[in-house]
Parts: structure tokens; sequence; C-alpha cells
């Protein structure tokens, strides 16, 4: 990995031979004397063109041109030559931070920004481009000679989204029941091991490039649930945490801790951890002081409080503003941020009581605290009202709090989905949710759930939970790295298109490598991934009820594995129908939630989306869907069908087997994934066919075989 990482882990989206083009030509850095990330700019280009026969200069006073591309820091002036010193003082300070300016005049490719970061960016930018960077769509030279035939207008690149951020759930000691890693699916940790740091900075660097050249700007690099040796990561263990901020620096990315509530009481030895209490406020003052003394760049803290044993204000009387409130008094001298999770429930209920409902718990905590947050609290809200199931409806809390910062939080690591050993590609899932309009379409999509979470006034963005680990694969799955691409990508422009972000992953992955044709290595994981999140859908948990899994570590299925537990997950499944009553009229009342027109359309079984028919209602097994198909019915065939779809992904990736596409130790690697894939779906269509079969006594309308 162009020596950035140790020998035996894949290169993901960024090998050597995706240099290629940038590397064989002759190149100006212009601006990298003016620290990380720039520099980084230079050393990135200075490897490639030694390893494909170019070279690069390196201003002011650098190696003369000509050049065949400048990359450049748009106060360099007058020491840029033509054309980029011409856009240089057009675009000079109209493109903010991370933005960045490509253009191509007279056989020239400039990129140029304001600020290192966009640099950085407009670098990996070229690197995707590939030779169409440089005029040639399909391997040219590039070269125009000067006669402007292949000049690219100017465009301005900026990201749609302030926050662009992973958080890891990576525990320094192993947890008795969640291992290194909570709801980790590919190895250890690769920040901590034993109880303290893992040590593997090179591979820690490495992590950081790849999320750059997705447009990742922030990680949080410890678990929400903060156990004891977590904790004093804000304390003793603080030059551990200084070690990995050094190593994500270069790339341009802030480094967040996940802390305590409680840590007055147990690093301070103080009685209390109110948050209106003068000593815990002075107590936090002074840890942030601290931190910032060791990173000065010190993005901030996440916080999970009062959710799931978590200590928390509650305990004091105090509000979630409060205790978000304290923190950001403490971090605000220093430019930080609080990311305050509003995954806040009661997780000890009772089965019995129908009028507890887990969905309404975020917006009834949080939608009456609108306009208490201080400025630099960010609250992080799960897209959909319940736990990443792989089918909710959008949390209405994004639209109810229009006065808060805003971050939308989304899974990464598929712990409903397939665990990483089955094809989920999800970017098609993220960009429905990005594109949902709380208050339908009569504003014409200028307030989807991106453009809520990308207003400037609100200054919030995106978050999810990395699905990184140790594995030589990074991602354990090695097609989940598509997953972890798509998040980066859709974070800097939300309305991207996913199947074209797929096709920028496999062109960067898999294309770069290959010395033949690669269109049947791409028809094959276009066929296996376009789609997989809807197979993954048809043969799990039907029509948006969810949780049919395992309780505990959540693979496989298990369809009664919650109904009586405290968890308050729930599908009501008798022997007249299925579904959880969330209307105003007879139910919960969760449809009121949200504005119209979707407060009418989910509160109507008539109106109400067949994806997402049981969660909102209880309906008869023979309710007819839009579809035409009965709910039991639908059932049968949608777990049949989802089988068969998982048993043809896993024939795809066989015919590719020997055909010189895809290195044999990934594709054996693959493959025994989709074995498992394939397994576990017919294992998911027996167990939710003879459920319903059972409960409904409604046999198959094609006499299909259910156990």
């Amino acid at each position: 990995m162009n020596g950035d990482v140790t020998t035996g882990v894949h290169a993901a989206w960024l090998p050597p031979e995706a240099f290629r083009a940038l590397g064989s030509r002759r190149v100006l850095v212009q601006g990298a004397e003016a620290g990380a990330p720039a520099g980084t700019v230079h050393e990135e280009v200075a490897r490639a063109c030694a390893a494909y026969g170019g070279r690069v200069g390196r201003g002011p006073g650098g190696e003369t041109g000509p050049y065949d591309l400048v990359l450049a820091l748009t106060g360099a002036g007058s020491a840029l030559p033509e054309p980029a010193r011409a856009q240089a003082r057009s675009a000079r300070g109209t493109l903010g931070d991370e933005g960045f300016l490509l253009a191509r005049r007279g056989g020239v490719t400039v990129v140029l920004a304001d600020a290192p970061a966009g640099l950085l960016y407009g670098l990996f930018h070229v690197v995707r481009l590939g030779e169409s960077a440089f005029g040639g769509e399909d391997g040219g030279d590039g070269k125009d000679g000067g006669d402007g035939k292949d000049d690219l207008p100017a465009a301005v690149h900026r990201p749609a989204l302030r926050t662009r951020m992973l958080d890891h759930w990576d525990n320094l000691d192993v947890h008795p029941v969640m291992g290194q890693v909570e709801r980790g699916y590919a190895g250890g940790s690769i920040f901590w091991r034993d109880g303290g740091p893992r040590g593997d900075l090179p591979r820690v660097r490495a992590y950081a490039r790849l999320l750059a050249a997705v447009g990742i700007n922030a990680v949080s690099v410890n678990n929400v649930n903060v156990h004891a040796a977590e904790t004093r990561l804000l304390t003793e263990r603080l030059g551990d945490v200084a070690d990995l901020a050094d190593a994500f620096r270069p790339y341009g990315i802030r480094l967040h801790l996940s802390v305590n509530f409680a840590s007055p009481v147990v690093l301070g030895g103080l009685p209390t951890a109110d948050p209106l209490d003068g000593d815990v406020r002075a107590w936090w003052g002074k840890a942030a002081a601290r931190v910032y003394e060791a990173i000065p760049d010190f993005g901030g803290f996440v916080v999970k409080a009062d959710s799931e044993g978590q200590p928390g204000p509650f305990t004091y009387g105090r509000s979630h503003a409060d205790g978000a409130n304290m923190l950001a008094e403490a971090l605000a001298p220093f430019g930080g941020e609080v990311h305050w999770r509003a995954f806040v429930y009661d997780h000890t209920q009772d089965w019995r009581d129908r009028s507890t409902d887990r969905a309404r718990a975020a917006y009834d905590h949080f939608a009456p605290l609108d306009g208490e947050f201080a400025a630099n609290v960010v609250l992080q809200v799960k897209h959909g009202p319940m736990d990443f199931q792989t089918r909710e409806p959008v949390s209405p809390v994004i639209a109810a709090m229009p006065a808060t910062r805003l971050a939308v939080e989304f899974q990464v690591t598929q712990e409903y989905t397939g665990q990483q050993r089955h094809v989920c590609y999800l970017g098609p899932m993220w960009s429905e949710i990005l594109g949902f309009q709380p208050w339908g379409g009569a504003d014409d999509g200028r307030r989807t759930v991106a453009a809520l979470v990308a207003d400037p006034a609100a200054g919030g963005g995106l978050v999810a939970v990395s699905n990184v680990g140790d594995d030589p694969y990074w991602t354990g799955h090695p097609l989940a790295q598509a997953n972890l691409y798509a998040f980066g990508r859709l974070a800097w422009a939300p309305h991207a298109d996913p199947v074209a972000l797929l096709d920028e992953w496999i062109d960067l992955t898999f294309v770069p490598l290959l010395s033949r044709d690669p269109a049947p290595l791409r028809r094959a994981l276009h066929a296996m991934m376009d789609g997989s999140w809807r197979t993954y859908e048809r043969y799990t948990a039907p029509l948006g009820v969810g949780f049919m899994v395992r309780p505990g570590h959540h693979y496989g299925p298990d369809v009664d594995g919650y109904e009586y537990t405290p968890w308050g997950t729930y599908h009501y499944a008798d022997r007249d129908g299925v579904g959880v009553d969330r209307t105003r009229a007879t139910g919960t009342g969760y449809t009121g939630q949200y504005p119209q027109p979707w407060s009418e359309v989910y509160e109507s079984q008539e109106r109400c989306p067949d994806e997402l028919l049981l969660f909102f209602h209880h309906v008869p097994y023979g309710h007819v869907l839009h579809s035409g198909a009965t709910v039991v019915q639908h059932i049968y065939d949608t777990h049949f069908a989802g089988a068969d779809e998982a048993a043809r992904t896993r024939s795809h990736w066989r015919e590719l087997a020997g055909a010189g596409l895809v290195d044999a130790a990934l594709h054996a690697r693959v493959l025994e994934r989709l074995d498992e894939q394939v397994r576990c779906a017919r294992e998911w269509r027996d167990q939710v066919n003879a459920y319903f079969l059972r409960k409904s006594g409604v046999p198959d309308a094609h006499g299909r075989h259910i156990p």
C-alpha cells in the first residue's frame, strides 16, 4: 500500500496502481510547506511519480515546468504557472476550508484550494478520475498539445456536510460479551489490544489515508459504551490518544473521544456528576484543557447518556440539554464540539404493556428541548426510530428540531444486515434516507434529510459506526469495503447515485490491477451488489417489522427472540394477524410525531407504503398489499425469492474463479462468506415461513415446501 501499511493488508480503494495516471505525469505541488495535510499531498505525489516515472516539483523554488498537473493553494499567487495563476486569482477565498477547484486549460490540469484539507481532497479526486483528469477517457496520454480540445471548465467541489464522521465501538479490554469491538465483524481493534494501545500506527495512518480519500474528516476511537479502561483515556491514557491523533492529522481527520458522563465521580473523586454543580463544571473545564494541551486540534466528545445503563443527567433530575451544555461549555474555548446521542429509551419495559413504544422515545425525550442546546452541541440521531434495522421509517426527530444542530447516524457495520458475512450494499438504503422529504414533495426536494443536516445555520452532518477491524481485508468480507466507501462519498455528496459510487469503488479497488477487459467483473459485481440490500430484506424480517434476530449477537433468525423481552421490540404476531399498531386512533400514537403528509400516510392502512406496513399497523394475514398479494403470501414469496437470489449471488462469484479478474485469496474469502450467506438465507426462509404458516394456518398458494 505505497509503503503506508504492513505487508499482507489489502490496499482497498487505494492500490498503488490507482495512482498510475497521476504518477506518470509532470506535477507541481505548490503550498506543501503549509504543513499537514498539504505536505501529505506532496508525499503522495512524490511516491506515485517515483513508482510510475513522472516527476514532481515543489514550489516556490521547485523544479521548473512544463507541468501536466498543478496542485496548489490559491495563496501561492504569482508563484504559479499559467493557467493556474489566473484561476487562483478568481477562486481565492471562495473555496472554503475543504473545497477545491478543478479545471483543465491548455493541456494542464489544475487543482486549487484555499486551505490544505481542500488540496488533499482535490488530490484524491484526481486519483478517482484517473486518465480522464488529463483528457483521456480510455487510457490515452491525455496531452492535448495546448489546442484546448480536452479543456475542462472550472468546477468547484465542496462537501455538502460539515461533519463526516466515523464512530468506532472499540474497547480497550476485551468485553466478556461484546469482545474487542462491539458489533465488530472484522476482527480486533486497529487501535487497542490487551487494555492498551495496539501500537500499529502505520496501520492507523493507512486507515486515515483510506478515509481521507472518501472525504471523512472526523473519527471517534472508542466505544460509546464507555467502560472502566476507556474512561481513563481522558486522563492518564491521554498520551495514547495523542499518538492516534498524530496518525490521523496528516490526512485532515480530527480525533474525538467517547466519554463517561460520570467521569467526575469515577476519575475526579467528586460525590456527584450533576451538570449544574459548580465543581463538576470546573472538573470538566480542566479535563478539556488537558486534552487540548496534548491534542490542539482535538474534535470533541461523543456521549451516550441515560441509555442502556450508561450514566447521565437524569440521575440528578436534569435534562439532556443540561448535560450536553455542561460539556459544551468546557469545550467551547478550544473550538470543540459535543456529539450527544439521541439513542435514549426505556430498556426495561413490560412486554405486556402495549402503550410503551420504543419508537417514540427519541422524539419524546428530545423534541421538547429544541433550541435549548448550545451552539457547539450536535445531537446525533439514528436514521430510524429503532436500531439500524433493515427497514425503518426515517426518524421524526430529524424534522422536529429546526433550532438544533443535527447529525444523522448510520451503521456501516452490518449488525442487522448480515454482519459482514452477507453481501448487503447499503448505499441504496442510505440514499433513500438522505433523499426523504419529511414534508412530502411540495417543497420540490429542498428540505430533504440531507438538506436539513447540511443547513449552514444548523451545521450538522453524517456519522456512522465503522465496520473496520484488524482483518487483512479491513472489513472481514472484502465486498463490505463498498459500504465504507459509499458512506464517505455520500457524506460529501448526499445526492450521489449509489450505483455510480459502486462503480467508483470497483474502478479503484479492482480495475487498476487488471491487464484485461474488466467488463465481466463489473457485470458480476453489479449483479451481486446493486440489489443486495433488498435481497437481504426479502429473506429476513418482512414489511418493516424488524428484530426477528437472535437476542444478544443479533445474527440469524429467531422470530420470537425479542418478543417477550424488556427491550421493546415486538411484532405481536398471533393467529389473526401481525404488526405493531402505532396509529393515533388505536395504537401508541407514534404516527403523530411526523409532520404532514406523512402522519396521515402512516396512519392509514390503505396509504401506508407496503415496505413499512407492519411497522405502523397490526393487520390480518389476508390484508391485501398494494402489490396485490396478501400479507402472508408476500411473506412466503419474498422469503423464497430472497434465498434464491442469495444462491444466484454466489453463482455470479463462482463464475469469476480462475478468470484472472480477482486475486485468488480474495476470491476464496468472498466465496466462503457467500456459502454462509446461502446457508443462512435458507434458514431465514424456512424459519420465517414455518412460523407464519403455523400462526396463520394459511398454506402457500404455490404449494412450495415449508418445513
